[in-house]
């Protein structure tokens, strides 16, 4: 079993927001309230999450308005607040210096859970149905896909646009992994190409945050220029979180496409086991290691690989680039020498394709599989996978 999140678009009437931002806001004033009874601990102990949660009857009665959300929501905030707690534990267990959890402002919480019980979907015309919401209603949603398994809860969520969205935590079945592996490959990640696989197939890095920065820019000048709190403000705070929303969904639209592309072409897939948050804080190009989102994408294609039956292997990205794919001869070269000349073999072609095959060879090793023959491959132009290089929006996926 496998748990997979579907994200649905909601079209709230104005009388249904307000009925959501007020439930919001209940949410948000309960998490406050709980978290100071931790803070407010006897003996030094934490209290546990259940002898808190016995306590919400006698709140409700002391405080009427929360009666108007559902009991299961009420329940969750507990269960958000304790995943937070935890969370903060367990980094200072690793050594990491961290202080304590911080009490929600206005306007700092986004989204509230239902588990269990409290919804459903009613039939509707199409994509467009309803989700009904208890002590709150039937609201419009566009479900763009079928929902197949068993819903285990709905997480509601307001974003900084302004735009609600319903995601529904799914659970099923994962496929068991094939037994043969028939069609072998590796890629490498980087800046200058996104992807370069052993095939010779060379996908181009999107760079959403250099095309959109001129626009993110003007906005934040102009936000700049209103006064904090101020009507204004607001609007043009709203302004800022459409841009970014859209940079966001371009990126998740390449990405979400390229690993569809790969684990239906492919039933073994070798790449890098990247400390991604380590790469980004170095000195250079950060910005861009950033805007690639390499963790996003190997997370998606590790989960789309499971659930299809793949074999995805992470191997220790050290050493695959210097390394000659023929001969194993260790060729040291500079960031921006891009081809790899092996003195020893002759071998000599684009350093992200030897990369991509060393990558391939360590990960068909690592499970016990022969390694991979490859064919010459000349220099020559740069190719790219055409389903994968299309930009968000486009009618091929």
């Amino acid at each position: 079993m496998m748990q997979l999140t579907c994200r649905f678009r909601l079209y709230p009437s104005r009388a249904q927001e307000r009925k959501l931002l007020a439930a919001l806001d209940q949410c948000r004033w309960l998490y406050n309230h709980f978290l100071e009874k931790l803070n407010q601990k006897e003996d030094g102990r934490t209290p546990s999450r259940y002898k808190l949660q016995a306590t919400l009857p006698k709140l409700k009665q002391e405080h009427p308005e929360l009666k108007q959300v559902h009991s299961k929501v009420l329940q969750m905030v507990l269960h958000h607040l304790y995943s937070n707690l935890r969370a903060l534990t367990g980094l200072k267990r690793n050594g990491r210096k961290v202080g304590r959890l911080r009490f929600k402002g206005r306007g700092w919480f986004k989204s509230f859970t239902y588990s269990q019980s409290g919804f459903k979907i009613t039939e509707g015309h199409g994509k467009r149905r309803e989700l009904w919401l208890s002590k709150i209603g039937p609201i419009p949603i566009v479900t763009h896909r079928d929902i197949n398994g068993e819903t285990k809860q709905v997480h509601i969520k307001r974003e900084h646009s302004g735009k609600w969205f319903a995601c529904f935590s799914v659970k099923v079945e994962a496929t068991s992994k094939l037994k043969k592996i028939s069609k072998p490959v590796g890629i490498d990640l980087g800046i200058e190409h996104y992807i370069a696989d052993t095939d010779g197939n060379f996908v181009e890095h999107p760079h959403n945050i250099t095309k959109s920065e001129w626009k993110l820019k003007r906005e934040q000048y102009r936000l700049s220029r209103k006064r904090k709190n101020s009507k204004n403000w607001v609007k043009q705070c709203t302004k800022l979180a459409l841009i970014h929303e859209r940079i966001r969904n371009q990126r998740l639209d390449f990405l979400h496409k390229l690993s569809r592309d790969y684990v239906d072409d492919y039933d073994f897939i070798a790449t890098e086991d990247l400390d991604v948050k380590e790469l980004i804080e170095k000195a250079h190009n950060g910005k861009n290691r950033a805007d690639a989102a390499w963790a996003t994408f190997l997370h998606m294609l590790t989960y789309k690989a499971e659930r299809a039956g793949r074999w995805v292997v992470k191997v220790e990205p050290r050493g695959t680039t210097d390394r000659c794919s023929k001969c194993d001869e260790v060729v040291e070269k500079p960031l921006w020498m891009r081809i790899h000349k092996c003195p020893r073999c002759g071998l000599e072609l684009d350093r992200d394709l030897n990369a991509a095959r060393n990558i391939l060879q360590d990960g068909l090793e690592q499970v016990g599989w022969e390694p991979a023959e490859f064919t010459p491959v000349e220099i020559g132009p740069l190719l790219a996978r055409a389903s994968s290089a299309v930009e968000a929006g486009s009618p091929l996926r």
